[in-house]
């Protein structure tokens, strides 16, 4: 049990999410049982370097070795610095950095020191979320879909949604709210859909200099190649049933579909890649969802919005359209998280990772 959380009542906990897409880290603040959320507070962000965001991009995909100590100085010190100011919360949520996932091979990495962050910062920290859930057969990711459904519940929602969060790799949250508990059968399925922004920003950067592809402005002027759309949707990933995951460089080879395409038909290309791979995702779904709730950067690239309300037969649309911010979800799902595993409540399921059995995955570390 964390010091200062106790056994009931309402917790005021912070997480901080670093997302696959590297460009900073997310905090936000949340007042929660565990079970409700009860309100939302401060939040914060604060963006890696360029040099930053190279000592991480070279760490991607590696499970050891120097350029992953480098990865993990980086991450250990950037959240100590965006979590200055938020230490008098009961709890923090510290997901770290994801640079390699392989949950049926070598297993899942976030490096990050949750035990010397909360004797940094002289606050209850709950980290490595995922490698339980991993090693009771689980997927160990998507982790947000509990916090969704609390959600879906804070909203009112009456009927079947999804959320879907486009970082840098696409997930699919399917929520009924007419369940009491995120944890009985049927309430949620989740999975990765497929990549998302990750290819769209590897190719600006490699091809541009760019970040990404601010707006879809670039994506708006091309075309999407057909052909190459057909090869990526191919790939046996979309056959497989869910609960799935990914890595963010598991489909690294779409880059090389659209090589040979300037460079607006590829990002272009590239977003319908996307797109087709949330529309598969959807089939997967029990029953037909009344809306699609985006969350992440994805949200905010108009091309990629339009292309899945054309393609999808409910409404799309930002979760700012409900009262919730799409910029901070992650993080204060990791916040959520971290008050039910100080209060021994599972955070996934074998509907949200396949794990044999419910599991309440995560350290946690209490200041000496």
């Amino acid at each position: 049990m964390a010091k200062g959380i106790g056994k009931t009542g309402v917790a005021r906990a912070v997480g901080a999410m670093s997302g696959t897409s590297l460009d900073g880290v997310d905090i936000a603040e949340l007042l929660t049982d565990g079970t409700e959320i009860k309100g939302f507070g401060r939040s914060s962000y604060h963006a890696y370097t360029a040099e930053e965001q190279s000592v991480l991009r070279a760490a991607l995909g590696l499970w050891s070795g120097p350029e992953v100590e480098a990865a993990a100085k980086v991450t250990d010190q950037a959240h100590q610095t965006a979590l200055t100011g938020f230490s008098d919360a009961d709890v923090i949520g510290f997901h770290g950095q994801t640079l390699a996932h392989a949950p049926r091979q070598q297993g899942t990495l976030q490096v990050g020191d949750g035990a010397a962050l909360a004797v940094a910062l002289n606050t209850p920290v709950v980290w490595d979320f995922r490698s339980d859930d991993v090693a009771l057969g689980g997927e160990g990711a998507p982790l947000a879909p509990f916090f969704h459904f609390a959600c879906a519940k804070y909203i009112d929602a009456q009927t079947p949604m999804c959320f879907l969060n486009l970082g840098g790799v696409g997930n699919l949250t399917y929520v009924d709210p007419r369940f009491e508990r995120a944890d009985e059968p049927g309430a949620l399925l989740a999975f990765d859909t497929g990549p998302a922004n990750a290819p769209m920003n590897d190719l600006m950067l490699a091809r541009r200099g760019q970040d990404m592809d601010k707006g879809g402005q670039l994506a708006r002027s091309g075309t999407v190649e057909t052909g190459a759309l057909e090869l990526f949707l191919a790939e046996p990933y979309f056959a497989k049933m869910p609960p799935k995951s990914l890595d963010r460089n598991d489909f690294s080879e779409m880059v090389s579909l659209v090589s040979e395409l300037s460079d607006a038909d590829a990002v272009a290309t590239l977003a319908g890649m996307c797109a087709a791979s949330v529309v598969q995702g959807m089939e997967h779904c029990p029953k037909a969802p009344e809306r699609l709730l985006v969350t992440g950067g994805g949200r905010k690239n108009p091309v990629l919005m339009e292309m899945l309300h054309v393609a999808l037969d409910m409404p799309v649309q930002p979760v700012e359209e409900v009262g919730l911010n799409g910029d901070m979800l992650e993080a204060q799902a990791f916040a959520y998280l971290a008050v039910r595993v100080a209060r021994g409540l599972p955070t996934s399921c074998p509907g949200t990772t396949g794990v044999s059995a419910c599991v309440g995955g995560g350290i946690v570390s209490v200041p000496e």
